[in-house]
């Protein structure tokens, strides 16, 4: 089994309990030493607080446990704001709102588009925009969908 997913099967649970969704856990080499990162987040939003008392809470379980034969640092955060869409965990959290799309290839002469995400299942997703309407892409097609970030 890998290290991710005998880290996720200890804290998957006690996180969900503290009202958190872990999203994405990553374990991987940055520079000399190991990370190992839980993404978390909640409907109303995640805060530094939120990131404290999950990683205390899966520190002291991993430390029981003891899954992992390296040293590593754990780290806790937030999705952030323009965390790629990819998974439909990640479509569903994004439905009915607004998402910037970059293709590989041009459709229509335009490889970026900004729309309202109101539908999506394993192959396509569909898009309304003030200027194109209501279209589906395929997710094949897409190089990047991220939540639209408006700036005031």
């Amino acid at each position: 089994m890998k290290t991710v997913d005998k880290v996720n099967e200890l804290v998957q649970e006690p996180i969900a309990q503290m009202g958190y969704e872990l999203v994405e856990t990553e374990f991987k080499k940055e520079q000399d030493r190991w990370v190992l990162t839980f993404y978390i987040d909640s409907s109303g939003g995640i805060t530094l607080d939120d990131c404290e008392r999950v990683s205390r809470a899966v520190e002291a379980i991993l430390d029981k446990a003891d899954p992992i034969e390296q040293s590593y640092y754990l780290s806790v955060s937030s999705l952030g704001l323009d965390r790629p869409i990819k998974t439909d965990r990640d479509f569903k959290r994004n439905l009915n709102k607004k998402v910037t799309v970059k293709l590989y290839a041009p459709i229509g002469g335009q490889k970026e588009f900004t729309g309202l995400l109101t539908d999506y299942d394993s192959e396509k997703f569909t898009l309304v925009s003030d200027s194109s309407g209501q279209f589906s892409i395929l997710r094949k097609d897409a190089a990047i969908i991220k939540p639209y970030i408006e700036f005031k």
